[in-house]
């Protein structure tokens, strides 16, 4: 018996059948786990689900480490909130689900105020994310508005600003 070297092993090519059936099966799986498609043949639905249930927790957890105070801003609905929004979207990286989750509640008029102190700082220290791409930092002094929430970007350093409240 020889030991299998890359000259012995028989080289798998795209046009493989099962190759291409393998990588589309894997395909429909991933689909059906965090884009909300239907599940492929010989899963069934329970288990799947329960499955996708965990990776929106996940995802979830992840996203409140970036973004503390919008989940602090949202106890304790932070888990349905998220789950709602997420579902049926494929995960794009914890900081930009964040960003795009606190754009998505401004914009409906439910940021929770500190969720909006949170989202100011952001877009005052950094641009937002293009699709597949890490946020840049921001070089020149720059600021972010968000509600009743200023942030000014100096030198790299963020600084909340809050307007003074008025008492009736």
């Amino acid at each position: 018996m020889t030991p299998a070297s890359p000259a012995n092993v028989p080289a798998t090519r795209p046009t493989d059948p099962r190759v291409t059936t393998l990588a589309a099966r894997q395909a429909a799986l991933v689909a059906a786990l965090v884009a909300d498609a239907p599940p492929p043949p010989g899963f069934a639905p329970e288990p799947l689900a329960a499955a996708r249930a965990a990776l929106l927790r996940k995802r979830a957890g992840e996203v409140a480490r970036y973004w503390p105070l919008l989940a602090t801003g949202l106890h304790p609905r932070w888990l349905e909130v998220f789950q709602h929004w997420a579902a049926g979207r494929p995960p794009a990286g914890a900081l930009r689900e964040g960003w795009d989750l606190a754009r998505y509640l401004h914009g409906a008029g439910e940021l929770p105020p500190l969720g909006a102190d949170e989202l100011a700082c952001w877009q005052a220290g950094y641009h937002y994310p293009e699709p597949g791409r890490p946020p840049r930092p921001r070089r020149l002094p720059s600021w972010g508005r968000v509600g009743g929430a200023i942030a000014i970007q100096v030198a790299g350093r963020v600084r909340l600003l809050r307007p003074a409240r008025r008492h009736p």
